[in-house]
């Protein structure tokens, strides 16, 4: 029950992260459709993409399939309606009126990562526009050789400003925005790109889903993909826990794993069993074989033909701590793929249907326990680990594009072919009162606060 934990937090019994963790997945598992937030959306086409900035967690960016891209503040409502409904209209709007508006269907609106005064937008009419949003002018824009599918930009890069953008084309580019130019071609891809996802953890690691299944790993400092996912290299859940004699002996290990001699000796010092000692053996050639891959990017005839998906692959999304990469195909599969290893966990998400014809956004909570995915005209909410289906959110009356988790508020945003952007706030209930000795609730039932 809620109500012990926070007793066993009061008395010192459960620290304090592990209690954040349990209110953010308790607060995540109670999302409901919001009675008293609501999006004016200024859109007259589908909403396919969505997000919040990362700087502050405020601004909503949306764009939309009438060639419009809009921005909201979620904190400061506009107005409110029958005295208690917040209603947020858009406080600012590029559409096709605009000078320097798209022509065509806006597939992607990201935000630069550490400012909100540029956010950029790509489309079907062949370009990749950023935009100053002080001014609502564009301050640069790219020239590409097809559609535009997606866009994304690195959260956690410090030392480039680069844009990757996935187009009809078999080439993701990289657009600089210092320079205003291309810097880097990445070819490998069969058909056209239509997602990518930047690593959590590396600023250089970027990752593209294309429409001939495959997902392919770039090191952008270098020329040719690393890595390609094989549906068919599977291991069984989450990946093996580290030997602990692996962790004690580090630092006697060189970059290719300690030496024989080093081995056998740390083993009697530590007194490992056979069993130990085999785990140990094959994490060791599992950490050998990856780092051969790595300084050979010339891939085999076969690893470069692998496939994620029986299909194109629509959608890419990394969990927060960057260990594991999420991935849905127009094959109406999700896989969850382990980053380190580049192997499929083979967790069984249940049955689903997914559109098969344009990019999806994901989203998975901050903790993370539950990916959210657009089905048709509905969102499902999967358990990562064991792939059932959590919840299933219904509110939108035609298919759901793309759906965004904003770990600040602990909301989700989804928005689909209807025009509408919903939000789902958690509905978990607060203390209003507590007494002195016994600290029951006023005004709420005990009940409602059971699992």
């Amino acid at each position: 029950m809620w109500l012990e934990e926070v007793r066993g937090r009061e008395r010192g019994e459960l620290r304090a992260r592990r209690f954040e963790a349990s209110a953010r997945a308790r607060r995540a598992a109670s999302l409901a459709l919001s009675n008293r937030k609501e999006f004016a959306t200024p859109h007259h086409g589908a909403v396919n993409s969505l997000q919040v900035d990362l700087t502050e967690g405020r601004y909503l960016l949306s764009g939309a399939s009438d060639g419009s891209a809009a921005v909201f503040d979620v904190w400061n409502a506009t107005e409110y309606e029958a005295g208690f409904i917040a209603k947020h209209r858009n406080i600012l709007l590029v559409d096709k009126q605009h000078q320097n508006g798209h022509r065509f269907a806006v597939s992607a609106a990201v935000w630069y990562p550490v400012d909100t005064g540029l956010f950029v937008t790509a489309s079907f009419d062949q370009y990749v526009k950023v935009w100053d949003t002080n001014s609502t002018q564009v301050v640069m824009e790219f020239k590409m050789p097809g559609k535009v599918y997606t866009a994304a930009m690195s959260p956690v890069a410090t030392t480039h400003m680069l844009i990757a953008t996935g187009t009809a084309d078999v080439q993701v580019r990289l657009c600089d925005i210092a320079s205003g130019a291309f810097t880097h071609t990445l070819s490998g891809h069969r058909d056209g790109i239509m997602s990518l996802e930047w690593s959590a953890s590396s600023e250089w690691i970027l990752m593209s889903g294309g429409c001939d299944g495959a997902i392919r790993f770039w090191d952008i400092r270098r020329a040719g993909c690393f890595r390609v996912l094989d549906q068919s290299r599977s291991q069984l859940g989450k990946r093996p826990p580290l030997v602990k004699s692996a962790v004690e002996n580090q630092d006697h290990t060189d970059s290719l794993g300690p030496s024989p001699s080093t081995r056998s000796s740390a083993q009697k010092r530590a007194g490992i069993s056979k069993k130990s000692s085999q785990a140990l053996r094959k994490i060791q050639n599992l950490t050998h074989g990856q780092m051969q891959q790595r300084l050979h990017p010339g891939l085999s005839s076969s690893q470069n033909r692998a496939t994620a998906h029986y299909g194109a692959v629509t959608g890419l999304r990394t969990t927060t701590d960057g260990m594991y990469l999420l991935s849905s195909g127009s094959d109406s599969r999700l896989r969850l793929w382990d980053i380190d290893s580049g192997c499929n966990t083979l967790v069984n998400f249940e049955a689903m249907r997914l559109q098969t014809g344009k990019p999806l956004q994901l989203a998975v909570t901050e903790d993370p326990s539950l990916v959210f995915v657009p089905c048709m005209a509905s969102i499902k909410a999967y358990n990562l680990w064991s792939g059932t289906t959590f919840r299933t959110f219904r509110g939108h009356y035609e298919l759901v594009n793309c759906c965004y988790y904003s770990e600040q508020d602990q909301e989700l945003y989804t928005g689909g072919n209807d025009r509408q952007i919903l939000v789902w706030s958690p509905s978990t209930p607060a203390f209003t009162e507590m007494e002195d000795d016994d600290k029951t609730l006023s005004g709420a039932d005990e009940d409602n606060w059971s699992d």
